[in-house]
């Protein structure tokens, strides 16, 4: 005899259950969730495309196997990272509606035009070239097939900067006048250039689009590390990691020179951020902390001078806010009701500036050893490379932490606070009920990504132990994967 009891929905089980995250606090949580996710992806195909740029070119050019090699398994990895990119995106739009729909009402025509931009202007330019990279090299010129390679980079920085144009505004918002419409307060577009323009926008674009250079250059220098350190006279990936050192020799110290210039312009326009990057509570001179370690474990969490112990210079962060003024006075974080989670922006944006500067050391370590002609001989340095493969996307992870926590209690700047764009009908039991399905769904994409990933790097090991370094095993690279594998048939070996 069945129980008469109607059975409890998953939600009103958790509605039993005696507390639940905030409703804002889950929503918030999802959001971060999910953006993380995503824009690994996202700067995956921002960062591979002057790659996949230089060897399509080189391939055409030269005719080399080494470079159609590389061209062929960098191109394979970037489609299956816009596949992911593309599933990862979509529901992001959609929590506007479901977790924050007042700033949608709010900043809509701010924000609808940048966004339609990125998916009309962006992502279709992008997806239908990348189709001609992965089907068309021996159905279009190739004068043709080098123009696709260029498109779909110009697809992947375009993309980048329309969704940078909206997270800027956010930021620092321009171009606008608050109206009433239908009883409520919003945002009405009065500017446009100053509105995508606004005064974040270029410090913003230019940091993102080199962190993600800085990525996926560890990232493919890493890959090249392993594959030569199974097989050091592999030209293919001597080659792979003799670039990735050449573009990190570059753009690691320029994102350091950059970023002395952004954090002045953070200090200008959004001082309450500056203050907790440096945990700065008392308005005044700043010091800057070099280094800092915790005394006790209340540290981690509140961290102020008192229980931090640390490597400062007097002074010198007044004059980095200020531009050359020792004594310069920096407004401390006891001038303001409500702070940002202060200790989730100290640590993060120390730990992104730590990564940096490995990695400028990383690049010079590279750099020498390929003056001397021993970078693909050197153990250490490939080992130290596999190692460091992930922390360029560890890195811009954190320093996004520090743009987008350091922002609270706003969504936008001085115009809507986070509490009052959360949705008002959304439960405690609902949001944290969504939040944990969405953690589940993007943990299994992440693994299928890092699975496929596994395939197309066992599939190009054993090209690479096939014949004495750059031997080619039976079939492509992408044979291995069911989704990529019928582009090996029309593509050249």
């Amino acid at each position: 005899m069945t129980d008469p009891t109607p059975a409890l929905t998953a939600i009103e089980a958790a509605a039993a259950l005696p507390s639940f995250l905030s409703p804002e606090l889950a929503s918030r949580m999802q959001f971060g969730w999910t953006i993380s996710v995503h824009i690994l992806f996202a700067s995956l195909s921002i960062g591979l495309a002057p790659f996949i740029v230089y060897f399509t070119w080189k391939d055409v050019r030269t005719g080399a196997e080494q470079y159609a090699r590389l061209r062929e398994f960098w191109v394979g990895i970037f489609a299956v990272g816009f596949v992911m990119g593309t599933v990862t995106g979509i529901p992001m739009s959609f929590q506007f509606g479901t977790n924050f729909p007042r700033f949608a009402e709010v900043s809509g025509e701010l924000i609808g035009g940048p966004l339609a931009f990125e998916a009309k202007m962006a992502f279709f330019l992008e997806a239908v070239f990348l189709g001609v990279l992965l089907f068309g090299r021996e159905r279009v010129s190739d004068r043709q097939y080098v123009l696709s390679s260029v498109l779909v980079g110009v697809g992947a920085w375009l993309s980048g900067f329309w969704i940078l144009v909206v997270n800027a505004w956010m930021q620092t918002p321009r171009g606008y006048e608050m109206v009433q419409r239908n009883g409520q307060q919003v945002a009405q577009l009065t500017d446009p250039a100053a509105a995508f323009l606004n005064p974040r926008f270029p410090w913003m674009y230019v940091h993102m689009m080199n962190a993600a250079v800085i990525a996926v250059s560890l990232a493919v220098a890493g890959v090249a590390a392993f594959f030569l350190w199974r097989q050091r006279d592999s030209a293919a990936w001597g080659t792979a990691l003799k670039l990735a050192v050449a573009i990190l020799l570059v753009s690691a110290p320029f994102q350091a020179v950059h970023g002395d210039a952004y954090a002045r312009h953070v200090e200008d326009t959004q001082p309450q951020k500056f203050a907790a990057m440096e945990a700065h509570y008392d308005t005044g001179q700043a010091d800057l902390h070099l280094i800092a370690i915790p005394k006790e474990p209340d540290a981690l969490t509140d961290p102020r001078a008192e229980n931090l112990w640390t490597v400062s210079v007097p002074g010198v962060g007044s004059y980095l806010a200020s531009g050359g003024d020792f004594d310069a006075e920096i407004l401390g974080l006891n001038e303001y009701e409500e702070n940002p989670p202060v200790a989730i922006v100290f640590w993060a944006f120390r730990f992104m500036v730590g990564l940096g500067f490995l990695f400028i050391g990383l690049a010079l370590w590279g750099g020498l050893l390929a003056v001397r002609g021993r970078l693909t001989d050197s153990d250490r340095y490939l080992q130290a490379m596999m190692l460091a493969s992930p922390l360029g996307f560890a890195a811009m992870l954190t320093g996004w932490y520090v743009t987008e926590i350091g922002r609270q209690p706003w969504v936008v700047q001085g115009v809507l606070r986070t509490e009052d764009a959360v949705s008002t009908s959304l439960g405690s039991a609902e949001a944290t009920a969504t939040l944990l399905g969405f953690v589940v769904l993007y943990c299994l994409l992440l693994a299928a990504f890092l699975y496929v990933c596994k395939l197309l790097v066992e599939a190009e090991l054993a090209r690479v132990e096939g014949r004495g370094g750059d031997g080619a095993a039976d079939g492509s690279v992408w044979s291995r994967v069911p989704i990529l594998g019928s582009v090996a048939g029309g593509d050249r070996e």
